[in-house]
């Protein structure tokens, strides 16, 4: 099974760089890494390329125009790019603990994508790793939701379950395979600005009879802090959602298939 990886950014190349050292770090590498870059500058495209010199696996970066928040249309064009079977994305403030990719490949199964979680860390702690970098433990002073530093097969096996929801979706960490995205076109590129991109895609998997298998204590990310995205657009995201979920959407027309 080939895994590809997927990272989003924009403009925030310190994060990534701490990103890009805990996947150096896993004790499965995935096939491939692809940065989905929503417009940042030039200083996140010469980390990219120094980083590509001598980066484990291929790193491709994957960028489209800056204009506004358009994480839909970025994740298209980069699982346009993947050439793996399976596809993992996290935010490109996630850093993973090292047995991340191996997590996800244990987790995967056919007619099912993986929803994992995350562990929030304060200011002080990101600021921390960001300055020295160091993936963090339960130990860890600045953390909250603790118990999701814990990765444990016998935790996981007991509370790692299937959860037909869109709740607590997190686009941050999940994963599936590349036909499956490809069967219901991909993310809704008609999400402009913050909000409900995830949980809609979520839905027309589900609708598309692709259950959702929810990880727990296993695929353990780290987030580091920033300000919450504005809200500004919530209101018109909350209108897509809904009509997604009151007609059972499966397909959407802007989507993925533009970028194959």
């Amino acid at each position: 099974m080939k895994v590809s990886l997927i990272v989003t950014t924009y403009n925030w190349k310190e994060a990534l760089a701490v990103v890009l050292q805990s996947i150096i770090k896993q004790n499965t590498l995935p096939y491939e890494v692809i940065i989905a870059d929503d417009g940042s500058r030039e200083d996140t495209a010469a980390l990219i390329k120094d980083y590509a010199k001598t980066f484990p696996v291929p790193l491709i970066h994957s960028w489209q125009e800056d204009d506004g928040f358009r994480l839909a249309r970025s994740r298209n064009k980069a699982i346009a790019k993947a050439t793996g079977d399976y596809i993992i994305i996290i935010d490109g403030d996630i850093l993973m603990a090292k047995d991340f990719v191996a997590s996800h490949i244990a987790a995967a199964k056919p007619n099912f994508f993986v929803q994992g979680g995350r562990v929030l860390m304060g200011y002080d702690l990101s600021e921390k790793i960001l300055q020295e970098f160091k993936i963090p433990t339960f130990f860890t002073k600045g953390l909250r939701n603790r118990h999701n530093t814990l990765s444990c097969p016998f935790l996981s096996r007991m509370f790692s379950k299937v959860w037909n929801s869109d709740k607590s979706t997190r686009g941050c960490n999940i994963a599936f395979w590349k036909q499956d995205i490809v069967a219901i076109n991909g993310y809704n590129e008609a999400f402009e600005g913050w909000g409900r991109e995830d949980s809609e895609m979520v839905i027309r998997m589900l609708n598309k009879g692709i259950q959702r298998f929810y990880l727990k204590f296993s695929g353990v990310g780290f987030h580091l802090y920033h300000k919450e995205n504005t809200r500004a657009s919530l209101e018109l995201n909350d209108e897509i959602l809904n009509n997604t979920i009151e007609n059972k959407l499966q397909w959407i027309e802007s989507g993925l298939d533009k970028h194959l």
